[in-house]
Protein backbone atom coordinates (compact mmCIF):
# COMPACT_ATOMS: atom_id res chain seq x y z
CA UNK A 1 0.00 0.00 0.00
CA UNK A 2 1.32 3.44 -0.90
CA UNK A 3 1.57 6.32 1.52
CA UNK A 4 -0.99 9.12 1.19
CA UNK A 5 0.00 11.88 -1.20
CA UNK A 6 -0.09 15.46 0.04
CA UNK A 7 -2.21 17.69 -2.18
CA UNK A 8 -1.41 21.32 -2.93
CA UNK A 9 -4.56 23.27 -2.00
CA UNK A 10 -6.21 25.20 -4.82
CA UNK A 11 -6.28 28.89 -3.92
CA UNK A 12 -9.64 30.66 -3.92
CA UNK A 13 -8.87 33.10 -6.79
CA UNK A 14 -7.98 30.20 -9.08
CA UNK A 15 -11.11 28.30 -8.10
CA UNK A 16 -13.33 31.32 -8.82
CA UNK A 17 -11.55 32.12 -12.08
CA UNK A 18 -12.32 28.61 -13.31
CA UNK A 19 -15.96 28.96 -12.26
CA UNK A 20 -16.28 32.30 -14.06
CA UNK A 21 -14.60 30.90 -17.17
CA UNK A 22 -16.98 27.93 -17.09
CA UNK A 23 -19.99 30.26 -16.96
CA UNK A 24 -18.71 32.33 -19.89
CA UNK A 25 -18.03 29.35 -22.14
CA UNK A 26 -21.43 27.92 -21.19
CA UNK A 27 -23.06 31.11 -22.50
CA UNK A 28 -21.06 30.95 -25.75
CA UNK A 29 -21.99 27.30 -26.18
CA UNK A 30 -25.65 28.06 -25.51
CA UNK A 31 -25.90 30.39 -28.51
CA UNK A 32 -23.78 28.25 -30.81
CA UNK A 33 -25.18 24.81 -29.96
CA UNK A 34 -28.83 25.63 -29.30
CA UNK A 35 -29.34 28.52 -31.72
CA UNK A 36 -26.83 27.96 -34.57
CA UNK A 37 -29.05 29.83 -37.05
CA UNK A 38 -29.08 33.02 -34.96
CA UNK A 39 -25.35 33.79 -34.73
CA UNK A 40 -25.76 36.85 -36.96
CA UNK A 41 -28.06 38.36 -34.32
CA UNK A 42 -26.78 36.97 -31.02
CA UNK A 43 -23.09 36.06 -31.41
CA UNK A 44 -19.83 37.95 -31.86
CA UNK A 45 -19.52 36.84 -35.49
CA UNK A 46 -21.70 35.06 -38.01
CA UNK A 47 -20.89 31.35 -38.06
CA UNK A 48 -21.72 29.38 -41.20
CA UNK A 49 -22.64 26.65 -41.94
CA UNK A 50 -24.70 25.63 -38.87
CA UNK A 51 -22.57 22.49 -38.46
CA UNK A 52 -19.60 24.74 -37.66
CA UNK A 53 -21.65 26.56 -35.03
CA UNK A 54 -22.77 23.38 -33.29
CA UNK A 55 -19.24 21.96 -33.46
CA UNK A 56 -17.89 25.06 -31.73
CA UNK A 57 -20.81 25.06 -29.29
CA UNK A 58 -20.06 21.46 -28.33
CA UNK A 59 -16.42 22.40 -27.76
CA UNK A 60 -17.41 25.33 -25.54
CA UNK A 61 -19.79 23.21 -23.46
CA UNK A 62 -17.25 20.43 -22.99
CA UNK A 63 -14.73 23.08 -21.89
CA UNK A 64 -17.26 24.29 -19.31
CA UNK A 65 -17.18 20.79 -17.84
CA UNK A 66 -13.38 20.85 -17.80
CA UNK A 67 -13.32 24.14 -15.92
CA UNK A 68 -16.01 23.18 -13.39
CA UNK A 69 -14.26 19.90 -12.70
CA UNK A 70 -10.98 21.75 -12.28
CA UNK A 71 -12.59 24.28 -9.94
CA UNK A 72 -14.05 21.47 -7.83
CA UNK A 73 -10.72 19.64 -7.62
CA UNK A 74 -9.27 19.03 -4.19
CA UNK A 75 -5.84 20.24 -5.22
CA UNK A 76 -3.73 22.02 -7.81
CA UNK A 77 -2.40 18.74 -9.22
CA UNK A 78 -5.78 18.01 -10.81
CA UNK A 79 -6.98 21.59 -11.39
CA UNK A 80 -3.91 22.52 -13.46
CA UNK A 81 -5.14 20.11 -16.16
CA UNK A 82 -7.90 22.68 -16.74
CA UNK A 83 -5.82 25.84 -16.31
CA UNK A 84 -3.14 25.49 -18.98
CA UNK A 85 -5.46 24.41 -21.84
CA UNK A 86 -7.72 27.38 -21.06
CA UNK A 87 -4.75 29.74 -21.18
CA UNK A 88 -3.52 28.28 -24.49
CA UNK A 89 -6.97 28.36 -26.11
CA UNK A 90 -7.89 31.89 -24.98
CA UNK A 91 -4.53 33.27 -26.09
CA UNK A 92 -4.83 31.67 -29.53
CA UNK A 93 -8.44 32.77 -29.91
CA UNK A 94 -7.51 36.35 -29.06
CA UNK A 95 -4.94 36.23 -31.85
CA UNK A 96 -7.49 34.78 -34.30
CA UNK A 97 -9.98 37.49 -33.32
CA UNK A 98 -7.53 40.33 -33.91
CA UNK A 99 -6.46 38.80 -37.22
CA UNK A 100 -10.07 38.64 -38.48
CA UNK A 101 -11.52 41.65 -36.65
CA UNK A 102 -13.33 42.80 -39.79
CA UNK A 103 -15.59 39.73 -39.55
CA UNK A 104 -16.84 40.61 -36.07
CA UNK A 105 -20.02 42.49 -35.24
CA UNK A 106 -18.34 45.64 -34.00
CA UNK A 107 -19.80 48.11 -36.42
CA UNK A 108 -23.16 49.94 -36.66
CA UNK A 109 -25.64 48.07 -38.79
CA UNK A 110 -25.20 44.81 -36.88
CA UNK A 111 -27.81 43.68 -34.37
CA UNK A 112 -27.47 45.37 -30.98
CA UNK A 113 -27.12 42.06 -29.11
CA UNK A 114 -24.48 40.97 -31.60
CA UNK A 115 -22.49 44.17 -30.97
CA UNK A 116 -22.77 43.66 -27.19
CA UNK A 117 -21.65 40.05 -27.59
CA UNK A 118 -18.67 41.18 -29.66
CA UNK A 119 -17.43 43.72 -27.13
CA UNK A 120 -17.92 41.16 -24.36
CA UNK A 121 -15.97 38.62 -26.46
CA UNK A 122 -13.05 41.03 -26.89
CA UNK A 123 -12.99 41.90 -23.18
CA UNK A 124 -13.10 38.25 -22.11
CA UNK A 125 -10.34 37.09 -24.43
CA UNK A 126 -8.15 40.04 -23.51
CA UNK A 127 -8.61 39.62 -19.75
CA UNK A 128 -8.75 35.85 -19.18
CA UNK A 129 -5.21 34.97 -20.41
CA UNK A 130 -3.72 37.74 -18.26
CA UNK A 131 -5.78 36.65 -15.26
CA UNK A 132 -4.66 33.05 -15.80
CA UNK A 133 -0.99 34.08 -15.74
CA UNK A 134 -1.35 36.28 -12.65
CA UNK A 135 -3.41 33.82 -10.62
CA UNK A 136 -1.24 30.87 -11.71
CA UNK A 137 1.76 32.81 -10.38
CA UNK A 138 -0.12 33.29 -7.10
CA UNK A 139 -0.98 29.57 -7.05
CA UNK A 140 2.65 28.54 -7.61
CA UNK A 141 3.84 30.92 -4.90
CA UNK A 142 1.48 29.15 -2.49
CA UNK A 143 3.38 25.88 -2.86
CA UNK A 144 5.03 24.86 0.35
CA UNK A 145 8.83 25.13 0.25
CA UNK A 146 10.97 22.06 0.52
CA UNK A 147 10.83 18.64 -1.16
CA UNK A 148 7.46 17.27 -2.13
CA UNK A 149 6.50 13.86 -0.77
CA UNK A 150 6.92 11.06 -3.28
CA UNK A 151 4.40 8.26 -3.32
CA UNK A 152 5.79 4.90 -4.35
CA UNK A 153 3.40 2.76 -6.30
CA UNK A 154 0.89 5.49 -7.10
CA UNK A 155 -1.93 4.35 -9.41
CA UNK A 156 -0.92 5.29 -12.95
CA UNK A 157 -2.63 5.22 -16.32
CA UNK A 158 -2.06 2.00 -18.27
CA UNK A 159 0.58 2.22 -20.98
CA UNK A 160 -1.98 1.51 -23.72
CA UNK A 161 -4.16 4.42 -22.57
CA UNK A 162 -1.16 6.75 -22.39
CA UNK A 163 -0.22 5.75 -25.95
CA UNK A 164 -3.79 6.38 -27.13
CA UNK A 165 -3.83 9.82 -25.48
CA UNK A 166 -0.45 10.60 -27.02
CA UNK A 167 -1.73 9.69 -30.49
CA UNK A 168 -4.86 11.80 -30.05
CA UNK A 169 -2.81 14.73 -28.78
CA UNK A 170 -0.44 14.47 -31.74
CA UNK A 171 -3.24 14.45 -34.33
CA UNK A 172 -5.15 17.34 -32.72
CA UNK A 173 -2.09 19.51 -32.13
CA UNK A 174 -0.61 19.01 -35.61
CA UNK A 175 -3.86 19.60 -37.45
CA UNK A 176 -4.76 22.51 -35.18
CA UNK A 177 -1.44 24.17 -35.97
CA UNK A 178 -2.03 23.56 -39.69
CA UNK A 179 -5.48 25.20 -39.51
CA UNK A 180 -4.02 28.23 -37.75
CA UNK A 181 -1.01 28.61 -40.02
CA UNK A 182 -2.52 27.69 -43.42
CA UNK A 183 -6.31 27.70 -43.01
CA UNK A 184 -7.23 27.56 -46.69
CA UNK A 185 -5.00 24.57 -47.46
CA UNK A 186 -5.64 22.70 -44.20
CA UNK A 187 -9.41 23.18 -44.46
CA UNK A 188 -9.46 20.95 -47.55
CA UNK A 189 -8.99 18.04 -45.13
CA UNK A 190 -11.91 19.10 -42.94
CA UNK A 191 -15.18 17.24 -43.65
CA UNK A 192 -17.27 20.37 -44.30
CA UNK A 193 -16.63 23.83 -45.72
CA UNK A 194 -14.71 26.32 -43.57
CA UNK A 195 -13.77 29.96 -44.02
CA UNK A 196 -10.38 31.27 -42.91
CA UNK A 197 -11.92 32.52 -39.67
CA UNK A 198 -13.79 29.34 -38.84
CA UNK A 199 -10.77 27.21 -39.79
CA UNK A 200 -8.57 29.16 -37.39
CA UNK A 201 -11.27 29.14 -34.68
CA UNK A 202 -11.50 25.35 -34.95
CA UNK A 203 -7.70 25.15 -35.05
CA UNK A 204 -7.51 26.97 -31.70
CA UNK A 205 -9.95 24.47 -30.25
CA UNK A 206 -8.03 21.47 -31.60
CA UNK A 207 -4.82 22.77 -30.04
CA UNK A 208 -6.60 23.33 -26.72
CA UNK A 209 -8.09 19.83 -26.78
CA UNK A 210 -4.78 18.34 -27.88
CA UNK A 211 -3.12 20.08 -24.94
CA UNK A 212 -5.72 18.48 -22.64
CA UNK A 213 -4.91 15.02 -24.02
CA UNK A 214 -1.15 15.61 -23.76
CA UNK A 215 -1.44 16.74 -20.15
CA UNK A 216 -3.65 13.77 -19.32
CA UNK A 217 -0.99 11.44 -20.67
CA UNK A 218 1.92 13.19 -19.03
CA UNK A 219 0.22 13.33 -15.63
CA UNK A 220 -0.37 9.57 -15.68
CA UNK A 221 -1.93 9.61 -12.19
CA UNK A 222 -5.43 8.15 -12.03
CA UNK A 223 -6.37 10.54 -9.25
CA UNK A 224 -5.78 13.69 -11.29
CA UNK A 225 -7.01 12.68 -14.76
CA UNK A 226 -10.74 13.09 -14.06
CA UNK A 227 -11.09 16.59 -15.67
CA UNK A 228 -9.54 15.25 -18.89
CA UNK A 229 -11.77 12.17 -18.86
CA UNK A 230 -15.02 14.07 -18.29
CA UNK A 231 -14.15 16.64 -20.96
CA UNK A 232 -13.41 13.94 -23.53
CA UNK A 233 -16.65 12.06 -22.89
CA UNK A 234 -18.74 15.26 -22.95
CA UNK A 235 -17.05 16.43 -26.16
CA UNK A 236 -17.83 13.18 -27.98
CA UNK A 237 -21.46 13.02 -26.80
CA UNK A 238 -22.09 16.62 -27.84
CA UNK A 239 -20.39 16.14 -31.22
CA UNK A 240 -22.54 13.05 -31.80
CA UNK A 241 -25.64 15.20 -31.18
CA UNK A 242 -24.22 17.80 -33.57
CA UNK A 243 -23.82 15.15 -36.26
CA UNK A 244 -27.39 13.98 -35.75
CA UNK A 245 -28.61 17.54 -36.35
CA UNK A 246 -26.35 18.70 -39.19
CA UNK A 247 -24.37 15.66 -40.26
CA UNK A 248 -25.57 16.11 -43.83
CA UNK A 249 -23.05 18.97 -44.10
CA UNK A 250 -20.23 16.41 -44.09
CA UNK A 251 -18.96 15.04 -47.38
CA UNK A 252 -19.83 11.38 -46.91
CA UNK A 253 -18.09 8.97 -47.31
CA UNK A 254 -14.94 10.99 -47.90
CA UNK A 255 -11.63 10.43 -46.12
CA UNK A 256 -12.01 13.66 -44.06
CA UNK A 257 -15.48 12.56 -42.83
CA UNK A 258 -14.24 9.08 -41.93
CA UNK A 259 -11.17 10.56 -40.24
CA UNK A 260 -13.34 12.98 -38.25
CA UNK A 261 -15.54 10.18 -36.91
CA UNK A 262 -12.51 7.97 -36.22
CA UNK A 263 -10.85 10.67 -34.11
CA UNK A 264 -14.12 11.23 -32.22
CA UNK A 265 -14.33 7.50 -31.48
CA UNK A 266 -10.73 7.46 -30.26
CA UNK A 267 -11.41 10.43 -27.96
CA UNK A 268 -14.52 8.68 -26.65
CA UNK A 269 -12.66 5.45 -25.94
CA UNK A 270 -9.80 7.27 -24.20
CA UNK A 271 -12.17 9.45 -22.17
CA UNK A 272 -14.45 6.60 -21.14
CA UNK A 273 -11.49 4.41 -20.22
CA UNK A 274 -9.85 7.15 -18.15
CA UNK A 275 -13.16 8.01 -16.46
CA UNK A 276 -13.75 4.38 -15.49
CA UNK A 277 -10.22 4.12 -14.08
CA UNK A 278 -10.54 7.42 -12.17
CA UNK A 279 -13.63 6.03 -10.41
CA UNK A 280 -12.02 2.71 -9.54
CA UNK A 281 -11.21 1.69 -5.93
CA UNK A 282 -7.49 1.92 -6.77
CA UNK A 283 -7.80 5.58 -7.76
CA UNK A 284 -9.98 6.45 -4.75
CA UNK A 285 -7.71 4.83 -2.18
CA UNK A 286 -4.44 5.83 -3.85
CA UNK A 287 -3.05 2.30 -3.76
CA UNK A 288 -1.57 0.26 -6.54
Amino acid sequence: MSAPTELTPLIAPMRWLLYVAAFLVFLAGLVLFVFPLRTADWFAWTVNPPMTAVFLGAAYWSAAGLEVTGARSAGWESARLAVWPVFVFTTLTLGVTLLHLDRFHLWPGNAVLAQVATWAWLAIYAVVPVAMVVISWMQLRSLRPGPRPVTVGRPVLPLALRMLLTGIAGVLLLYGIALLAAPVQAATWWPWQLSELTARAIGAWLIGLGWVAAQGQSGRDLRTVRPVALTSVAFVILQALALLRYGSALTWPSAPAIGFVTVLLAIGVAGGWALALSRSPVARTGTA
